[in-house]
């Protein structure tokens, strides 16, 4: 008898897990709170695992924005600029695209033949979740407010940071939330900042705030703005236009006003609170999460979606090898991917300084660090051309 699972969330975790489920004989539905799939979206990256990832849910589609000819640019106060190295720099040379390009090859793969084996529901969410030994019961609500119930042989919340899956079967946010004093604020750009060029990245980073724009090939850049808070409450107070303006105002420099310009026209922004999620276990009985609802890596980390797809693809193999026996393979599913979550939830912390460090000693380390590696990948770079340049032993 074929399997059948519900998603909630049609994000990147939601779709890969589809993608890893109807690769093991499952059906689903997938339902999301929104009315319709969200487009577009700020800059991400994948790193080699990723891809490697993209391959196993054979998201054949995917378009890649690698800057091809953009030089990643270091503001000082006084707005002087100077090379630097960007965040596709980072060890592994991780491959950029924005959310939507990732969500859009998903899509595709989701939805081939109408539906067939994977069934979208929009506008409908989870009210109540009954796990039992042998199928777990959902009250469902759609946009009409219609409540109805539905039984499925596996729940994935891949609902996001404040996943209601989690908060209905595992408990309130505040157990599993750890707060770190930050906020950010992601959105595309309507065009490149005056005086860079094309496909150029820029950052300009004091204490405790940061502003990056990323540079990427075939579309505007993306823009983040990064700070740090003692009172998190507070940064939701006002608009958000008005509370960014606030902190970064005294950034007079023109890069840095181009993008606070495009606040306000923008409809299509992330700005909240960062955070990550901290579980002993990432399921119950029939109930599973993943993405964001289960760990949480936060932007900073940079492997939120690379874990995503992951998780998703993992979830299909390990569905595959324990066709009768569910909790084995989730437990599986866990042993694989703990390991891997754990690692970067602790770099996180350490990249957090290299996007906005939090104190002006820290500023003073990262500015000495990213110039010495600036220097040597020149001088790297200058001995590849000297060797290149030298003649062979016969004089030629």
């Amino acid at each position: 008898m074929q399997k059948h699972a519900l998603i909630v969330g049609l994000g990147i975790a939601g779709m890969s897990a589809a993608l890893g489920l109807r690769r093991a004989g499952w059906t689903s539905v997938i339902v999301e709170r929104a009315p319709e799939r969200r487009t577009g979206g700020y800059f991400i990256n994948l790193t080699p695992e990723g891809m490697r990832a993209v391959d196993d849910l054979g998201l054949d589609t995917l378009h890649t924005r690698d800057p091809e000819r953009g030089t990643t640019w270091s503001l000082n106060r006084r707005g002087h600029r100077r090379p630097a190295l960007g965040w596709l720099d980072l060890p592994g040379r991780p491959t950029a695209m924005v959310r939507g390009d990732v969500e859009a090859a998903l899509w595709q793969q989701v939805q081939p033949h109408g539906g067939d084996d994977v069934e979208v529901r929009f506008a409908t969410a989870p009210l109540e979740i009954v796990d039992g030994d042998t199928a777990t019961e959902v009250l469902l609500e759609d946009a009409t407010g219609r409540r109805y119930r539905e039984t499925f042989d596996l729940v994935v919340g891949a609902d996001g940071l404040r996943s209601t899956v989690r908060r209905l079967a595992f408990g309130p946010h505040e157990r599993f939330m750890t707060t770190w004093n930050a906020m950010i604020c992601a959105f595309p750009l309507p065009a490149q900042a005056p005086s860079f060029g094309e496909q150029d990245s820029l950052i300009s980073a004091r204490p405790g705030r940061a502003v990056w724009v990323f540079g990427l090939a075939d579309r505007a850049p993306t823009a983040l703005l990064t700070y740090c808070t003692r009172d998190i409450d507070a940064e939701f107070a006002t608009g958000r236009t008005e509370r960014l303006r606030a902190v970064f105002g005294d950034m007079d420099h023109p890069a840095v006003r181009h993008v606070l310009d495009a606040l306000p026209t923008t409809a299509d922004c992330l700005f909240d609170s960062v955070h990550q999620v901290k579980m002993d276990r990432w399921s119950t009985g029939r109930i599973v999460l993943a993405g964001d609802a289960a760990w949480c890596l936060n932007l900073f980390s940079g492997m939120g979606t690379t874990a995503a797809l992951r998780g998703g693809a993992e979830l299909g193999r390990v569905l595959t090898e324990h066709p009768d026996d569910l909790a084995a393979a989730l437990a599986a599913w866990e042993a694989r991917l703990r390991p891997f979550i754990t690692t970067h939830q602790r770099m996180a912390r350490l990249k957090h300084q290299w996007f906005v460090p939090t104190n002006r000693a820290l500023a003073g380390v990262r500015t000495l660090v990213l110039r010495l590696a600036v220097n040597a990948r020149r001088s790297v770079t200058e001995t590849r051309l000297l060797q290149a340049a030298a003649p062979g032993p016969d004089g030629v």
